[in-house]
């Protein structure tokens, strides 16, 4: 025992490196799981890592600053430095191809729009709320005007860690915008006083009864419970993966995911494609009557865009009965932080601005387009971009992954692994330890001022006093070679119904924005 020992004992420190890699060679030659690794020992494990940060390495060292998605690195970069506050300008001219297909063009006015000493924007540069009411048209019991036309989307506490949710809240909180909890219920995570939409899908997490069902009676008493839930949202499908259910294994479920979601620890939760609450548009209508009676509170429906048979369905019966929901989110194909298989984020669905302007000119057709608050939410949190999507009909925005960037996200596009490196999309508590929640709440709101900011610069510049005055007339957008640019009512065939606009200083003395009467605010 002692001789080996002491000839392990007199083994260099080189030595030991060429035992270690001897001992994986060996184990690569017999294995017979990867080709790679069994054909090229050693040398197969370079390759396997460099593929693993592949998307890192583009990001880096191969992509130009125009060509990589779903964001380019001039639009992470805006973000990142909008959020810190950090200079965002260009200098000498923009790199980008302005001849490039679907480029949008801002016609700006001679003269541009004139802020007076009192108003609300010299008061506070970023002060852009909804310009329609959340509600009023169905007399909802307590209407909603968003303080900001940009929130947060959809995103649930377990897709998201929680620690980045609550540094979404909190910033929302400061920014004075709106948190939409996502399909998995509402969490601690969300309560830290910021505005929260209440989402639910088809697993009605948060509001399930035994049966895997829908509970009013759990709905009412969230409601009662969080006073800050202004609105409810019921989930028709997403822009990743448009009608298909999901399943979330038990081995993720924990205590504390159970007990928010109405589920068992350890047990496989089904989310079908279909709602077991109702399973047409009469009975969805119906559906959320009942939600809007129960808990007096606007509600409405969020989907992706293909066929319009059954939205045209909807449309007729609130033009018959006056029923139906108070808005209506457009989420687009091209996908968000939801896992999807490829098929379906690729193909399943019409990206953004092809299925609003098909849902839109059709609600319009049915002279429903000033009663409903249309949502936008698929890569709009740029303000040119949201410029675009309020001359075609959008009353507010929600954002996503561009929200995710603001407090951390590099865009790794590996979230449906538990693996973020930035801890924001992963339950892991190592990996969430980077997140300063101060800090990163701070930014999130500082990303919505700065947006807001530069989005009332542009809506100026176009002699306009709020986004909603928009018109389609106003964006031009390049579509081919023959004529570069044309106007958005020549290229999607309608014009946006008008805005009932009586200026900003109205919207500041709204009794319902953002969900509080003028004493609760003037008492906050």
């Amino acid at each position: 025992m002692d001789t080996i020992l002491n000839f392990l004992g007199n083994i260099a420190w080189w030595g030991w490196i060429l035992i270690v890699i001897a001992v994986i060679a060996l184990r690569d030659i017999f294995q017979r799981k990867h080709t790679i690794s069994h054909n090229f020992p050693i040398v197969g494990h370079i390759r396997y890592m460099l593929e693993s940060i592949g998307p890192e390495m583009r990001q880096y060292f191969v992509a130009n600053n125009r060509e990589e998605l779903p964001f380019n690195r001039i639009e992470r970069g805006w973000i990142y430095a909008s959020a810190k506050k950090e200079n965002n300008y260009e200098g000498f001219g923009t790199d980008r191809d302005i001849y490039a297909h679907q480029h949008i063009f801002i016609n700006n006015a001679m003269m541009p729009y004139q802020v007076k000493e009192n108003h609300p924007n010299t008061k506070d540069k970023s002060f852009l709320p909804c310009a329609k009411v959340i509600g009023t048209y169905h007399n909802r019991k307590k209407p909603y005007r968003p303080a900001s036309i940009i929130n947060v989307s959809a995103m649930s506490f377990g897709s998201l860690s929680a620690k980045a949710i609550e540094s979404l809240n909190k910033g929302v909180k400061i920014a004075g915008a709106y948190h939409n909890t996502g399909e998995g219920g509402l969490s601690p995570y969300h309560s830290h006083g910021g505005d929260v939409v209440f989402h639910f899908g088809t697993g009605y997490f948060g509001v399930r009864a035994e049966d895997g069902g829908f509970s009013m009676e759990k709905m009412i008493k969230l409601v009662e419970k969080n006073p800050f839930i202004r609105a409810i949202e019921v989930k028709l499908s997403q822009g990743a993966k448009p009608g298909k259910g999901g399943v979330l294994p038990g081995a993720k479920i924990t205590p504390e995911i159970a007990e928010i979601r109405g589920v068992e620890v350890g047990k496989d939760v089904l989310s079908p494609p279909n709602h077991k609450a109702f399973s047409n548009v009469p009975e969805m209508v119906d559906f959320i009557e009942e939600i809007a009676a129960a808990t007096g509170l606007p509600v409405g429906i969020k989907a992706a865009i293909g066929k319009l048979e059954q939205w045209e369905e909807l449309a007729d019966i609130m033009v018959k009965t006056g029923k139906g929901p108070d808005f209506i989110t457009v989420d687009g194909g091209e996908g968000g932080t939801g896992a999807a298989p490829p098929s379906f984020a690729d193909h399943v669905s019409l990206p953004w601005v092809y299925g609003f302007s098909d849902l839109y000119r059709m609600f319009q057709e049915k002279g429903l387009s000033e009663h409903i608050v249309f949502i936008g939410s698929g890569k709009l949190g740029f303000p040119a971009k949201a410029a675009m999507a309020f001359s075609m009909g959008v009353d507010c925005i929600n954002v996503a992954r561009e929200a995710m960037m603001s407090i951390g996200c590099i865009q790794a596009q590996i979230c449906h692994t538990n693996r973020c490196p930035a801890g924001v999309a992963t339950q892991s508590k190592w990996l969430q330890n980077g997140i300063n929640i101060p800090l990163k709440s701070d930014r999130l709101a500082q990303y919505f001022k700065t947006f807001r900011k530069e989005f009332i610069e542009i809506t100026h510049a176009a002699g306009y006093e709020h986004p909603c005055q928009f018109k389609m007339s106003d964006i031009e957008i390049n579509l081919n070679d023959n004529k570069i640019s044309t106007e958005l009512d020549k290229t999607y065939c309608y014009e946006k119904s008008p805005v009932p606009f009586n200026g900003m200083q109205e919207l500041y003395d709204c009794q319902h924005l953002g969900g509080k009467n003028k004493m609760e605010m003037e008492n906050a």
